[in-house]
């Protein structure tokens, strides 16, 4: 019986071993852990990477999320629109500013917040949009980029699954006015630690999310905002560098790694593959299928060493954090229906072709008998 990770980060680390201890050395040796020289050297490769003017480094998803709301002025009073089927962490920032969460289903293809709920939830309070990039695949910007134009509204783009995924071309973290980053481990490009970023292309932006990471100070003891201790610390600045180089590889291999998928398992009753949005690059930092019996398929799973997991088994309008909302269940069906249906099959580069005709051998095994 083969033993085969959700996520398997000791082959990554091993593929670029000598990369990492060597960034680790150099750091060590100058000492400057906070906001030291691979911190801004890293900024502008990410920046550059995604095509963007500015990159500034957090430390973590959700803080970028937190600090791109307040930068643009989200206030309490406000509401901002975003997916009913995300991480909490998307719908934490928007309490954390003090303004209310606007939720709306998703579009029954490609999981992505839909654009005709966006439209429908918009009222005179409504501040901001934050698409969520889903899986490694993006929201349907060229929908939600009008749809915020024609009503003034910000848009920050939750794209902490979205490392180099693309939409007719352009870069996840470049379409709306702030783009947030997430580099937890398991992510397409993932630290040895939480660590995040935010991108622009705006440049009083940038100048205010640098000041408000780090306690609203140009110049040190001299505060001009009430800001944040969320800096990229020194040392995960370090190994993103390192890693980002492979970024591009890593992500082929993936989609690679998806099609191979595809081609075991397509065809096979009772499995909904994921669909891919046409002039969408899916990164596939998620292999989403959808299947009915799941928990006794993923026990199944299991017991043949195969590791799978779920996002996410509940809406954020179903969790207990969020029941002051007084969103019954029904609200968003779309959204609850495949948080009962969605399994995320071990996907990550290293992943092999016996391993993959492994897993999808043992799924169609799994659902055929449930």
């Amino acid at each position: 019986m083969k033993e085969i990770a959700f996520v398997d980060l000791k082959r990554n680390y091993l593929s670029v071993r000598d990369e990492i201890e060597k960034a680790l050395h150099d750091v060590m040796e100058r000492t400057a852990f906070i906001l030291g020289r691979e911190v801004k050297e890293f900024e502008e490769e990410f920046a550059a990477y995604c095509g963007a003017q500015y990159c500034i480094g957090v430390a973590s998803g959700t803080d970028a999320l937190k600090i791109a709301l307040k930068a643009i002025g989200i206030m309490p009073g406000d509401e901002v629109i975003t997916a009913a089927n995300t991480f909490i962490a998307t719908v934490l920032a928007i309490s954390e500013s003090g303004a209310t969460p606007v939720l709306v289903d998703c579009d029954p293809h490609y999981y992505t917040i839909d654009p005709d709920g966006i439209e429908k939830a918009i009222t005179r309070k409504t501040k901001a949009i934050i698409p969520v990039h889903l899986f490694g695949q993006m929201a349907d910007m060229e929908r939600i980029e009008p749809i915020a134009k024609k009503q003034n509204l910000r848009i920050v783009e939750d794209a902490c699954q979205a490392h180099g995924s693309m939409y007719h071309g352009k870069k996840a973290g470049t379409f709306g006015d702030v783009g947030c980053f997430s580099f937890y481990p398991g992510k397409n490009l993932g630290a040895f630690g939480d660590a995040g970023a935010m991108t622009t292309d705006k440049p009083e932006l940038a100048e205010k999310i640098k000041l408000l990471r780090d306690y609203g100070q140009r110049i040190k003891y001299f505060h001009e905002l009430k800001g944040y201790n969320s800096r990229l610390d020194t040392i995960q600045a370090a190994i993103l560098r390192a890693k980002l180089k492979h970024l591009d590889e890593w992500n082929k291999k993936r989609m690679e790694n998806a099609d191979l998928y595809r081609k075991y398992l397509s065809g096979i009753e009772g499995i909904e593959l994921p669909e891919e949005r046409e002039g969408m690059t899916h990164i596939y930092h998620l292999y989403v299928i959808r299947v009915k019996g799941r928990q006794k398929i993923m026990d199944e799973m299991r017991a043949k060493g195969i590791s799978c997991g779920i996002h996410y088994p509940l809406p954020v309008h179903l969790q207990k954090a969020y029941l002051d909302l007084a969103l019954p269940k029904g609200v968003f069906p779309v959204s609850e229906a495949y948080a009962e249906q969605v399994l995320s099959l071990p996907m990550f580069p290293e992943l092999r072709e016996d391993e993959i005709d492994y897993i999808s051998d043992c799924l169609r095994r799994a659902v055929h008998s449930s």
